[in-house]
């Protein structure tokens, strides 16, 4: 799997970029890679999804904060508890003098975490799944089925690997214990090293008649299918826990969890700005000039909006509460954010010159054109 690009590159940013500087990149960006505006472009819509998933962790503090000292490790789980799992670059302080001396040097690997028994009780592996969504069901929350696949203790032998009848027997090489010593010579003479037992591969036991529908494993892989309320306002990104859904504990361990990635697809018209959503919307030359009503689309339907005389160009209108509920507090509703586009007409027929031309003369202007000597003339007159 490829690397991802730091946040940071992506949006174009220094890391020393304040909070306005990170969304004017942003919204250039995301305007850039909107689909409206590269129509069937598979690379721009994976460029629009990660800009947008750099931007959903630069500008929240605490993300940023957790990104600029762990990095990308910090949201896919391998920065540890906290992001530092025993020194030395979340490196295992055992797995170092493992490395040096095979395996252990006499009682570092118990003083440092290493030396893990496999014959203990183990929590289940965490399980990932995406699922895709639409912009309308991130804004107002769904329930979903997704299907996945996870391991389950085997119906036949109950978990324990052994064929019905038989059991799992006690290794004799490590006896039942997981682990061998191993002694070498080496620059600090004699060193007896704790490694995991050859024979049982650290489970102390040894199975002789394995299961025959499992294969010795005590798992089956099987076919889920559950229900999967997604809240209102959930982000591009964002994950759903679902606690002990995940591969199951050895040895009377815990369940693992199952995570729910959201992917969203991008809207047509919005774009999403935290819990704000932006959208651009065409006005004519006549309305700009002498006001008039329009209809400004919403995610909630369409909106009545009279637009004053005398509006410019590029003039931000706020609709109050017509953006994203808050992912955390749905009782908070973000705004829509419109910017009027005045449309200046390309093609004009010769009575709409006219009326232009007529318009220009009676507010004084001279439209024909005027050399850089007569316009710097006038001026100082």
């Amino acid at each position: 799997m490829a690397s991802k690009k730091d946040y940071y590159e992506v949006l174009g940013v220094d890391k020393n970029a304040d909070e306005a500087t990170i969304k004017k990149a942003y919204r250039k960006l995301a305007k850039k890679y909107h689909p409206d505006a590269n129509q069937g472009s598979k690379e721009a819509e994976e460029k629009f999804k990660e800009v947008g998933e750099a931007y959903e962790v630069l500008s929240d503090p605490q993300k940023r904060k957790t990104y600029d000292q762990f990095g990308h490790a910090a949201f896919d789980g391998s920065a540890g508890g906290g992001g530092f799992s025993g020194g030395f670059g979340g490196m295992d302080m055992g797995d170092i003098f493992s490395d040096i001396f095979g395996g252990g040097f006499g009682g570092f690997s118990d003083i440092f975490g290493g030396g893990k028994r496999k014959n203990g009780p183990r929590r289940g592996s965490d399980l990932r799944v995406e699922l895709h969504i639409s912009f309308e069901e991130a804004v107002f929350g769904c329930s979903k089925e997704i299907t996945y696949n996870k391991d389950e203790s085997c119906p036949d032998c109950g978990g324990s690997g052994a064929k019905p009848g038989t059991h799992a027997e006690t290794c004799t090489n490590c006896r039942g214990s997981g682990q061998e010593r191993i002694t070498k010579q080496s620059i600090f003479g004699v060193v007896t090293t704790l490694s995991e037992c050859h024979v049982c591969h650290g489970s102390g036991k040894v199975i002789k008649t394995p299961c025959e529908k499992c294969k010795g494993a005590g798992k089956i892989r099987v076919k889920k299918t559950i229900s999967v309320d997604i809240p209102k306002g959930i982000n591009n990104g964002q994950s759903i826990r679902k606690s002990g859904m995940g591969q199951p504990g050895e040895k009377g361990g815990p369940n693992g969890d199952l995570l729910v990635t959201m992917y969203v697809a991008p809207h047509k018209h919005f774009i999403r700005d935290n819990d704000n959503i932006l959208i651009d919307v065409p006005i004519s030359i006549v309305q700009a000039t002498l006001g008039g009503d329009i209809i400004i689309p919403t995610i909630d339907g369409e909106e009545s909006y009279y637009v004053k005389p005398g509006t410019q160009p590029d003039t931000v209108v706020l609709l109050k509460n017509k953006g994203v509920f808050n992912v955390r507090n749905n009782d908070i509703r973000g705004n829509e954010i419109v910017t009027l586009k005045v449309q200046i007409p390309t093609k004009l027929n010769d009575k709409q010159k006219e009326i232009l031309k007529a318009f220009a003369e009676a507010g004084g202007d001279n439209i024909k054109k005027e050399n850089f000597f007569e316009k710097m003339k006038k001026r100082f007159e």
